[in-house]
C-alpha cells in the first residue's frame, strides 16, 4: 500500500519538530492533521509542496511548512516536495518558467549568454522579473492542480479496487452459505 511505503521513508515527528528551521512554528507542529496519511491530507500536501517548489526564494521549505500548517495538510510531504527544485533541476525549471511567462506576456526572450551564477542573474533581473515571476506562479499553480487532482483520483481508484477485491473474496463464501 502506498501509505505504508510513504510512512517507511518519512522522518518521525520529533525529528521534524526539532528541526532548526521549523522550530519557529512551535506548538503548531503538534496538530495531528499535519501527520495523517489520508486522501485529503496527502493530495493537499502534494499541491502545497509543488506550488512552493516554484517559489524562486531559498526559503521554500519554510513557505511549504507554513502553508501546510495553515491548510492542515501533511507537513512532511509538503516540505519534502519542494526539493523537486534542487540545485540540479532549478535552472531548467526556472528557465522554463521564464519562457512560459514571456510567452504569456508577449515578451521577446532575452538573448544573452546564460550563466548559472548569482552575478548573471542579478544583472538580468530587471529585464526578466515580470515574465519570470508570472511563469513561476502559473507553473506552480498548474502543477499543484494536476498533482492534487491526480492524487485524489489515484487514491479513489485504489479504494475502489480494494472494495471490489474484498467483495470478490466474500462472494464465494456467501454462495457456499446459501448452498448449505
Amino acid at each position: 500500500m502506498p501509505k505504508n511505503f510513504i510512512k517507511k521513508y518519512m522522518p518521525d515527528h520529533t525529528t521534524i519538530r526539532e528541526h532548526k528551521h521549523l522550530k519557529i512554528f512551535g506548538k503548531l507542529l503538534h496538530n495531528g492533521n499535519l501527520w495523517h496519511f489520508n486522501r485529503r491530507s496527502v493530495s493537499g500536501a502534494f499541491a502545497v509542496g509543488l506550488f512552493c517548489a516554484f517559489i524562486p526564494l531559498p526559503s521554500q521549505m519554510i513557505f511549504a511548512a507554513a502553508c501546510a500548517i495553515l491548510l492542515q495538510v501533511n507537513l512532511p510531504i509538503s516540505v519534502s516536495l519542494v526539493w523537486i527544485t534542487n540545485p540540479v533541476t532549478m535552472p531548467p525549471i526556472f528557465y522554463g518558467s521564464y519562457k512560459l511567462g514571456a510567452f504569456i506576456l508577449g515578451y521577446e526572450l532575452l538573448e544573452t549568454d546564460y550563466q548559472m551564477n548569482v552575478e548573471w542573474f542579478s544583472s538580468q533581473i530587471e529585464h526578466i522579473w515580470q515574465p519570470f515571476l508570472l511563469g513561476c506562479f502559473i507553473a506552480g499553480t498548474i502543477s499543484a492542480l494536476i498533482a492534487y487532482t491526480t492524487i485524489r483520483l489515484l487514491w479513489r481508484l485504489h479504494i475502489i479496487q480494494h472494495i471490489k477485491a474484498r467483495q470478490a473474496r466474500r462472494t464465494p463464501k456467501r454462495k457456499a452459505k446459501k448452498a448449505d
